[in-house]
């Protein structure tokens, strides 16, 4: 039996802000530890992963927004 080896993190700028981060695909990434979820884009924008200080800033408005 082969074991399976795991994915080598990728590297990402962020959609909105343009800094760079690691993303671990494979369920070891950064953003599984958050404790919010949130769509990965934006309906209609052209958006990929965001950096750990911009989701949560986009999921601190979000639960504004909710509140309010």
């Amino acid at each position: 039996m082969i074991a399976a080896t795991p994915n080598p993190p990728r590297r990402f700028a962020c959609a909105r802000c343009g800094t760079t981060f690691d993303c671990g695909l494979g369920g070891d990434c950064w953003c599984a530890a958050e404790p919010y979820r949130l769509p990965l884009t934006a309906a209609g924008a052209n958006e990929d992963c965001l950096c750990p200080t911009c989701l949560r800033k986009a999921a601190a408005l979000r639960r504004a927004a909710e509140l309010s």
